[in-house]
C-alpha cells in the first residue's frame, strides 16, 4: 500500500519549483527527507549561510540525484564558499535540465570569475538565446566578450542591454568600455559621462571617465575633476589611495611642478555585474549573488602603444577619397538619431574601379609619376620641369576659362518609391525569437543568416521598426539593395523621424545608382537636421564626384568644416576647396 507521503513524493514533478513542492507536501501533510534538505538549504541561502545551505543541499543532491533545481542551488552554496566543485554541480544540474537557464547563467558566471571567458561566452549565449530580454544576460556575455578581445561583439551586446533599459548604467559604462578597447576613447567618454549623468555617484563611471581624459584624451584638468569627484564619494570605494596619489600627481603638474606619475593604463576587467534574475512564478531557481560592476582597474604602470583606430571618427562617415571601413552594427532604438549613444551601420566599401580608370585625385591633380612615353620624360626623370610649349600655355588658358557643367539629373537613372502604407502589428513575441537569432548569426559573423532571420522577423511583425531597419543594414552589407532599399522604405513609415534609417536609405541609393534620389534623401535630413555633418558630407560627395556640380559641393564642404572644424577629414575638404575655388 502506497502511503499519502510517498504518493505525494511520487507525483511531484523535479522539474517543479521549491515553492510548489513545498505547497504540495504541506497538503499531504508531510515532507520527505530529499525536498525537507532542498528547503532548508534554500532557506540558508536567502539568509547568507552559505556554508549551511551546502550541507543541506548536498544532501538534497543525494536523496534527489536527478532534480536539476536541486544541482543549481548547491552549486550556488559552493559558489559563494569558494568551493571548487561549483561548475559540477552546475553541470549536473543541465546534465538533468538544458533548459534550466539559471543554471547556465549562473555557470557562465562562475566561468568569467576564474577568468574562462570562452567557456562564459558559451554559457551566456545559450542563456541570451532562450531569455532575450533578460538584460543582465546580455551585459554578462558582453564581458566574456570583452575579455576574449572581441569589442566589435561586445559592444552588439552591450547595446542590446541599453535597449532594453535605457537608463541603465551598467550597460552605459559598459559601451564605454567596449569603445575603449576598440580605440575610440572620445566615443568612450561620451558613454561614461551619459552614465554619470544619469547616476552621478555610479563610482566605476566617474572613474573611468578620470583615466579616459588622463591616459588616452590627455585632458588632465578634467581627468582631475573626475578624480576628485570619485575620492569624494562615501563610503570610499575600493584603492582609493592608489587613485588619491594619481591625482597628487596630476594636480603637480597642472601647478607647474617637475614631478610625475607614470600615465595610467586602463585595463577592462570585466566581472560579473549586477543581475537579479525577473521575479517568475514557481519555478524561479536564484542566480549568483551580484558583484561589483563593470569598472577600468587602474594600475600605475606604463602606457601601451596607441591603438591606430584612436584616430578614428567616432562618427561614421563617407569621406572624400577613401570609404570608411565596413562593419554591421545594428540599431538600438528607433529614436536616437540625435543621441551620441545610438549604433549605426558603417556604408559599405564601393566596388574598386577599373585600374585603368583614373581616381578622384588623379583627375584632380594628375598624376605623379612620368609617363616615358611622353616627349618630356626626359626632363622629369632628372627632377627638371620644362617650360611649356605654345600648345600648351593655349590649351591651359582655354581650359581656365571654360566652365564644367553640371551632370543633368535625366541622365541617370531613377528610383520607383513603393511608398508603402503603415504596416499593422504582427506577432511581437515570435518576432523577437527570430531576431534574437539574427544577433547570434552577427555574433559568428553569418550575415546571410542574419539577414535572413531579420527578414523572418520583420515579416512576422512588420511594424517592428527594429527588425526592418536591421533588415537593411544586412541586405546593404551583402549588397542585396532592392531588399535593403525596400526595408529601409518600411523603416521610414514606421519612423520617418529617423535620421539612421534615411541617411543610410540614402547610401544604399547611392550605392544602387540612383543618385539623384540619395541626394533628395540626404536633403529631407538637412530640412529637419540643419546640422547633421554626416548628409552634408554625403551631399558635397555626391555633387563634386558623381553630378559635377563644384558650386553645390563647395557649399556642402564649407558647410562641414563650420560645423565641425576638425573633422577627420577637413584636410581633405581644404584641399579640394582650394583646388576648386569659386
Amino acid at each position: 500500500m502506497i502511503t499519502p507521503c510517498r504518493m505525494s513524493a511520487k507525483i511531484i514533478s523535479v522539474r517543479r519549483a521549491v515553492s510548489v513542492l513545498a505547497l504540495v507536501m504541506m497538503v499531504a501533510g508531510c515532507t520527505p527527507a530529499g525536498p525537507r534538505a532542498l528547503l532548508r538549504g534554500k532557506k540558508n541561502l536567502d539568509a547568507g549561510d552559505f556554508a549551511a545551505a551546502a550541507a543541506q543541499l548536498q544532501a538534497a543532491t543525494t536523496l534527489l540525484p536527478t532534480n536539476a533545481v536541486a544541482w543549481n542551488y548547491y552549486g550556488v552554496a559552493l559558489q559563494h564558499a569558494g568551493s571548487p566543485d561549483a561548475a559540477v554541480a552546475y553541470q549536473n544540474a543541465l546534465k538533468f535540465d538544458r533548459d534550466l537557464m539559471e543554471a547556465h547563467f549562473n555557470l557562465g558566471s562562475l566561468w568569467l570569475e576564474q577568468n574562462r571567458p570562452d567557456a562564459a561566452k558559451t554559457e551566456f549565449t545559450a542563456f541570451t538565446l532562450r531569455r532575450p530580454n533578460a538584460l543582465e544576460g546580455w551585459l554578462k556575455l558582453g564581458a566574456a566578450q570583452l575579455k576574449l578581445g572581441e569589442a566589435t561583439a561586445a559592444e552588439r551586446s552591450f547595446a542590446t542591454a541599453y535597449y532594453l533599459n535605457t537608463n541603465n548604467v551598467e550597460a552605459l559604462n559598459a559601451l564605454g568600455l567596449a569603445r575603449v578597447q576598440r580605440g575610440l576613447p572620445r566615443d568612450a567618454a561620451k558613454f561614461f559621462a551619459a552614465a554619470v549623468q544619469l547616476q552621478p555617484d555610479f563610482a566605476p563611471a566617474i572613474l573611468n571617465l578620470a583615466t579616459v581624459n588622463a591616459q588616452y584624451l590627455h585632458d588632465n584638468k578634467t581627468a582631475l575633476q573626475h578624480y576628485r569627484a570619485w575620492l569624494a564619494l562615501t563610503p570610499r570605494p575600493a584603492n582609493w589611495d592608489e587613485v588619491n596619489a594619481v591625482a597628487a600627481g596630476l594636480e603637480q603638474s597642472l601647478a607647474g611642478g617637475t614631478t610625475k606619475l607614470p600615465p595610467l593604463v586602463a585595463s577592462v576587467v570585466p566581472v560579473a555585474v549586477e543581475a537579479k534574475l525577473p521575479a517568475k512564478t514557481a519555478t524561479t531557481h536564484s542566480p549568483v549573488a551580484p558583484k561589483p560592476a563593470l569598472v577600468l582597474k587602474t594600475v600605475v604602470s606604463n602606457p601601451p602603444p596607441a591603438h591606430p583606430a584612436t584616430v578614428a571618427s567616432a562618427v561614421p562617415t563617407q569621406v572624400v577619397q577613401v570609404a570608411p571601413e565596413p562593419q554591421i552594427v545594428t540599431t538600438s532604438n528607433g529614436k536616437a538619431a540625435a543621441s551620441p549613444l545610438f549604433f549605426t551601420p558603417v556604408e559599405e566599401t564601393p566596388a574598386p574601379e577599373p585600374a585603368a580608370k583614373p581616381g578622384f585625385w588623379h583627375r584632380l591633380i594628375g598624376s605623379s609619376k612620368p609617363d616615358a612615353s611622353a616627349p618630356n620624360a626626359p626632363y622629369l626623370e632628372r627632377g627638371l620641369t620644362p617650360l611649356p610649349t605654345d600648345n600648351e600655355l593655349a590649351a591651359r588658358a582655354a581650359a581656365k576659362s571654360a566652365v564644367v557643367a553640371p551632370v543633368p539629373v535625366a541622365s541617370f537613372k531613377r528610383y520607383s518609391y513603393r511608398s508603402p502604407v503603415a504596416p499593422v502589428a504582427g506577432d511581437r513575441r515570435a518576432a523577437d525569437g527570430a531576431f534574437t537569432k539574427a544577433r547570434l548569426y552577427e555574433l559568428d559573423s553569418k550575415w546571410i543568416n542574419a539577414e535572413q532571420s531579420y527578414q523572418q522577423a520583420a515579416q512576422i511583425d512588420p511594424a517592428w521598426f527594429e527588425a526592418q531597419y536591421n533588415t537593411g543594414v544586412l541586405a546593404q552589407r551583402l549588397r542585396n539593395y532592392p531588399l535593403a532599399l525596400t526595408s529601409y522604405e518600411a523603416a521610414l513609415v514606421i519612423t520617418p523621424d529617423s535620421v539612421e534609417a534615411r541617411y543610410h536609405f540614402a547610401l544604399a541609393l547611392k550605392a544602387a545608382g540612383y543618385v539623384p534620389d540619395a541626394a533628395d534623401e540626404l536633403k529631407k535630413i538637412l530640412v529637419a537636421h540643419p546640422a547633421e555633418v554626416r548628409a552634408h558630407l554625403t551631399l558635397a560627395n555626391l555633387y563634386a564626384q558623381t553630378l559635377r556640380d563644384a558650386a553645390a559641393a563647395r557649399s556642402h564642404y564649407l558647410k562641414v568644416l563650420e560645423l565641425e572644424p576638425s573633422h577627420p577629414q577637413a584636410s581633405e575638404i581644404r584641399f579640394w576647396l582650394s583646388a576648386n575655388p569659386n
